[in-house]
């Protein structure tokens, strides 16, 4: 599966996910595109899932009939996330074509 990783994601994440081919926003030249404009390259492009911490990115974005699915975790944070790898995981592997999961991440202590 293409992933496609935007702003703010921890590159450590992309171990985590073994199997699956990673790519930035920023190395594929498009950290300056709207959202619209991102799901639409990033489609163009063949990637099948966007992750983000763009909490209303699904909201503010029609994602019926796009060829994309969307991952929003609930925060940027590697300490945050690294525990949070199989349910990351899962949710990618879930995702289908023009729908948005939300992983939900916890605060430390939480």
């Amino acid at each position: 599966m293409h992933i496609l990783f935007d702003h703010g994601m921890p590159r450590g994440l992309a171990r985590l996910l073994g199997g699956h081919t990673v790519r930035l926003v920023r190395e594929q030249g498009w950290d300056t595109l709207s959202n619209g404009e991102l799901l639409t390259a990033a489609e163009d492009a063949g990637f099948h899932v966007l992750i983000t911490t763009g909490k209303n990115l699904p909201y503010q974005q029609n994602l019926a009939g796009r060829k994309i699915a969307v991952v929003v975790l609930g925060s940027g944070r590697w300490r945050l996330i690294e525990p949070m790898g199989p349910q990351i995981a899962s949710a990618i592997n879930r995702a289908k074509p023009g729908s948005h999961i939300l992983v939900d991440i916890p605060l430390a202590g939480e």
